[in-house]
């Protein structure tokens, strides 16, 4: 028997493949990282070999990252795709592993982070196949796989997914769902024999997304339980999938969807699946964690503190007028308000919701200056200005639908049903991406823009090219990516954020292009207490859109205390989104306290680990960033009427020999008469230790409120 086995190990997590008598990669071991000497190789393999089942194949099973059916794998197979129906189980034989770049033979090969590829032909199916695997420095481990026609006859590849084993007690499981105002609700259950196939079929990563899936330990929690989770990073179709067989073998993993003739492969072409992400780590915090690490050390993240903003959208909607914007402008600088963004309407015919998209130039009815004195005022205060697009749709009322019907995705012989009175723009269409590039470009050099809300409102049912309609999903969502990447080329200094009918786009694919993500289109701060505490499983907070809402909140009608709705947003990139024009006296003296105070502590906020607590009531959340020199918890009741007392309150992540002054943030009052002691004092000090395992009695509590807590390291 040959092996080629490497192990990588970084931050805590480990891995050790395997290629064994020149089969594709298997895993021997993914979780803890541990000591791998070259004489345990033999032994490691030996005892990850499975034994022969009664009336089963005569040959142990192999699981492989790509797993084959030909060793007795009975789930879904990594590859499915044929010939013409033949060529559909390759006879894999690799033919070249390297590390780094540098060719490895058998035997040994260790790192902390690298990189390893499996390279791989099928000679009688005339096919290659190179798989690559990195361990990356904060202990997520992400792989992928291309797989290359190497005959005249065309090869059709329908699905290429990429899987990891995960131990047998890791039963439990929890993903996500959700819809429009309701992203990211999580769901949570047992994995029985079969497959828990979470498909994405919007064209977009969709509000109902998997997005990240975990399974994990009897009852694991944030701070503790072993978790064995995958996310893959697509913003087109694609799918999450975790599979338990007959014999026990479980496995986690993902990929692309494909529609029918997406993956159809001439002589010498390629295909490409996306990056498929595994997240060993004990605890959700922990998991979240390492996913924070990684996006904060990519290029795109920013750096600076993340500016206060104004989107006007709930002030005007479509109703554009110059002197009812610079006011508005006026009024933000005045509270201190960094960057000021204006939403839809400011380009065709867009009146409503109903014409314009695809033109995008300035509208000269309403703004027949252009945007100069605007965005000449916004600068002259002081702030940034950022405008919306939406460069993906187009309405058939517009000069780009009547010019080029064509450039409207449909399938053969009739347009698709629309959403919003809009239909996608095919950018796939080399003529619709250079009008979409050229105009864009345009704006953003003729107008100081520091700011992009880059929106996408409607999912891409019946995407096809015309005139006959092929499936263009894949390529759609390949050419967005090479559309951002160019105008971020020419545009440097400009911030992207996804935007797609609020968080219908997020995953780690896009986070490679945006430094910033709109969360929901909901912002009742009772909505948001939940979809920022789970969004933040894959994203810090710098990175989640969070706004202070107007008063009786627009998608829901509940109507809610400013300081609620403060002290809910600044768990985020704080904004505002309500009419300052409205507004009273008050409440702008209590918007201006609230902007002074993030200020204030955004650092923290924005550079500090986020960990969860567990209380006894699931409508209380506790929640709480802990940086280096400084700690911000958030206590925070729904609508329910609570118990009186919810116990102790237990601050994790602190350090037990540092001692902290603990003060209690509480805008809307709601201790008078009933609070405790300690809360009647101006700060109180306790050690780390002390805060995180002996507590401190937790402040009674009304329905729709929050508290906040500082901690400052002494």
């Amino acid at each position: 028997m040959s092996t080629t086995c490497i192990s990588f190990g970084a931050s805590g997590v480990g891995i050790v493949l395997a290629s064994i008598d020149g089969r594709l990669p298997q895993v021997l071991h993914w979780g803890p990282r541990v000591a791998v000497e070259p004489g345990d190789v033999d032994a490691l393999t030996l005892t990850d070999t499975w034994g022969v089942a009664p009336s089963s194949l005569d040959h142990p099973l192999v699981l492989g990252i790509v797993p084959e059916a030909r060793f007795g794998w009975t789930g879904t197979p990594g590859l499915i795709g044929s010939r013409d129906g033949e060529d559909w189980s390759p006879e894999w034989q690799v033919t070249g592993v390297t590390v780094d770049g540098d060719a490895v033979g058998e035997g040994l090969t260790s790192r902390d982070s690298g990189i390893a590829e499996f390279h791989a032909t099928a000679e009688h199916s005339r096919l290659t196949l190179a798989i690559r695997i990195e361990m990356l420095p904060t202990g997520l481990v992400r792989a992928r796989a291309t797989l290359t026609n190497d005959d005249d006859a065309t090869y059709d590849v329908q699905e290429l997914t990429l899987r990891f084993p995960v131990p047998s007690e890791a039963r439990e499981i929890l993903d996500f769902a959700g819809r429009w105002g309701n992203e990211r609700a999580p769901q949570r259950g047992v994995l029985n024999v079969g497959a828990h196939r979470r498909e994405g079929r919007h064209g977009r990563t969709g509000a109902d997304a998997a997005y990240v899936l975990t399974l994990g330990e009897a009852g694991f929690r944030y701070e503790r339980g072993q978790t064995w989770a995958v996310h893959t990073a697509w913003s087109g179709n694609h799918l999450h999938i975790a599979e338990r067989d007959y014999l026990g073998a479980h496995v986690v993993g993902g990929g692309e969807l494909l529609l029918p003739g997406e993956g159809r492969l001439d002589r010498g072409q390629a295909y490409e699946s996306p990056w498929v992400y595994f997240n060993y780590a004990d605890g959700l915090d922990e998991q979240a964690a390492r996913f924070h690490d990684h996006l904060r050390g990519l290029p795109v993240h920013p750096d600076s503190p993340r500016p206060v903003s104004l989107n006007v959208w709930e002030a005007v909607y479509f109703d554009h007028d110059a002197a009812r914007l610079i006011d508005l402008a006026e009024r933000a600088a005045r509270l201190g308000v960094e960057r000021y963004v204006l939403d839809d309407g400011w380009f065709g015919a867009r009146r409503d919701d109903k014409a314009g998209l695809g033109d995008w130039v300035v509208s000269a009815d309403v703004w027949p200056d252009g945007l100069h004195p605007l965005v000449d005022r916004v600068k002259e205060l002081g702030m940034e200005f950022g405008l919306w697009f939406e460069p993906e749709m187009v309405n058939l009322d517009s000069d780009a639908a009547r010019a080029h019907p064509d450039w409207v995705m449909q399938p053969g012989g009739r347009l698709p049903i629309p959403a919003r009175t809009q239909y996608v723009l095919n950018l796939t269409v080399p003529g619709a991406f250079d009008h979409v590039l050229g105009q864009m470009s345009a704006i953003l050099n003729d107008y100081a823009i520091d700011y992009v809300k880059w929106d996408h409102n409607r999912d891409l049912v019946d995407a096809g090219t015309a005139p006959h309609g092929q499936p263009a999903v894949a390529a759609q969502t390949r050419a967005f990516y090479r559309l951002l990447d160019e105008l971020r080329t020419r545009f440097p200094h400009v911030e992207f954020e996804s935007c797609s009918s609020g968080g219908g786009r997020i995953d780690l694919e896009v986070m490679e292009r945006a430094e910033r993500v709109w969360v929901s289109d909901n912002i009742d701060p009772e909505e948001r207490q939940r979809m920022l505490w789970w969004t933040g499983q894959l994203l810090p907070l710098e990175l989640m859109g969070s706004h202070i809402a107007s008063g009786r909140s627009h998608t829901t009608a509940r109507l809610h205390d400013l300081h609620f709705r403060a002290a809910t947003a600044v768990f985020g990139h704080l904004g505002i989104e309500l009419d300052l024009a409205q507004a009273t006296e008050e409440e702008l003296e209590q918007l201006g306290w609230w902007i002074d105070w993030y200020k204030t502590h955004r650092r923290t906020l924005t550079t500090g680990r986020l960990h969860r607590v567990t209380l006894s009531d699931p409508e209380v959340y506790f929640k709480g960033v802990v940086a280096d020199d400084a700690a911000i918890f958030s206590l925070s009741m729904l609508r329910v009427t609570p118990s009186f007392s919810l116990g102790k309150l237990r601050f994790p992540g602190l350090d037990p020999d540092a001692r902290y002054r603990l003060t209690v943030i509480d805008r809307q009052h709601i201790f008078e008469g009933i609070r405790t002691p300690w809360q009647r004092h101006d700060g109180v000090v306790l050690t780390g230790a002390q805060l995180t395992h002996v507590g401190v009695r937790a402040p009674a509590m009304h329905p729709s409120t929050a508290v906040l807590f500082t901690l400052e390291r002494v």
